[in-house]
C-alpha cells in the first residue's frame, strides 16, 4: 500500500471521485444535485490517494472549515469496492487527520448521508461525534455531521 498526498488535479484522484459521484447519484436519487453542489473538487489542495498495487483504490481529501477557525472539512472519501473491508477507508481517514494536524488544525468536521450506512460506521469507528447538520446540511433530514479533535 502507498499512500500519496496530492491535490485534486491529480487524475487518479479525479477518476475515483468520478466513481464515487456515480455511487452518490444512484443512493441519493432526487437528492443527488442538491449535495453534489458542496462536492466541486477543482479548489482542493489537500487530497490523498491510496495505492494497491499501482492501481488507486481510495482517496479522501480536506478543506479548511469556513464556519470554524482551526478546523477543516473532510471531502470526497471513498474506496473502490474491490477494495472495500481492507482498512482503506480508515488509512485515508488518519492520513487526513495527520496531515491537517501538521498544518496546525485542531479538528476535523464532515457531513454524510444517511443512505451512506458504511461512511457512518467508519467515523464512529474513528471517534467521531454527532453534531447538529451545519451550513448548507441544516434543516436537511438526510444529512448527518461530525467532528473530532485532533
Amino acid at each position: 500500500m502507498i499512500i500519496k498526498r496530492v491535490d485534486s488535479t491529480n487524475k487518479e484522484f479525479q477518476e475515483l471521485v468520478k466513481y464515487l459521484d456515480a455511487d452518490l447519484a444512484e443512493r441519493d436519487g432526487d437528492d443527488h444535485a442538491f449535495f453534489h453542489q458542496f462536492n466541486k473538487i477543482d479548489m482542493l489542495k489537500n487530497c490523498v490517494v491510496v495505492f494497491i498495487d499501482d492501481k488507486a483504490a481510495a482517496c479522501g481529501a480536506f478543506k479548511p472549515f469556513t464556519e470554524e477557525e482551526g478546523a477543516v472539512e473532510i471531502k470526497r472519501m471513498y474506496t473502490d469496492p474491490q477494495y472495500r473491508k481492507q482498512g482503506l477507508a480508515s488509512r485515508t481517514l488518519t492520513e487526513l487527520e495527520q496531515w491537517a494536524k501538521e498544518l496546525g488544525y485542531e479538528k476535523c468536521t464532515l457531513e454524510t448521508g444517511i443512505k451512506q450506512p458504511e461512511a457512518i460506521a467508519l467515523y464512529e469507528k474513528s471517534n467521531y461525534r454527532r453534531i447538529p447538520n451545519y451550513g448548507p446540511y441544516i434543516g436537511v433530514e438526510e444529512s448527518v455531521c461530525f467532528s473530532k479533535l485532533i
